[in-house]
């Protein structure tokens, strides 16, 4: 067994990568890659390694978000000003609120899907994993990986032919 500090160098990206995956906040995940390997360091013990040691921190960070959003701690709106000022000067508050309203779209389509072609989606696009770094994420295949990219993308693509 790898000593904590060995884990958290090699795989504390990998968590963040994962995490911000699923939050789309550069500081929630970085919080909760830190609550993470802190959860990580007081458990380690219990890890019984019949799993990669990356999916059993995967599945920790995946608690941790899910028991945040139980609690209610969701991103606080934005205000004019820093909409303002986030806003390239050649787009208007027109084009920010269409491309806004069309990921909000596609997010929605996302969440139709099953949930491991939804983490396989995140991961893929907004993490901008490779295939490799999914599976072993996910605890599957690359190739598994690619495949349910590809039917996820398809079913999407569905979706939308259907409206």
């Amino acid at each position: 067994m790898q000593n904590i500090e060995q884990i958290y160098k090699q795989y504390c990206n990998t968590i963040y990568k994962y995490l911000f995956c699923l939050t789309h906040n550069e500081d929630i995940a970085e919080d909760l890659t830190q609550e993470t390997f802190a959860i990580a360091v007081k458990e380690i013990n219990k890890f019984k390694g019949d799993c990669k040691i990356s999916v059993w921190l995967c599945q920790i960070a995946k608690h941790l978000w899910y028991k945040q959003l139980k609690k209610g701690k969701k991103n606080e709106n934005i205000s004019m000003e820093e909409l303002k000022e986030e806003i390239p000067s050649n787009e208007t508050i027109e084009d920010i609120v269409c491309k806004k309203e069309e990921k909000i779209k596609l997010f929605k389509d996302i969440q139709k899907l099953d949930e491991q072609a939804r983490e396989v989606i995140y991961l893929r696009m907004v993490g901008n994993l490779n295939f490799i770094e999914i599976g072993e994420i996910l605890g599957k295949t690359p190739n598994w990986a690619r495949v349910t990219f590809y039917r996820a993308k398809q079913k999407i693509k569905e979706v939308n032919r259907d409206e």
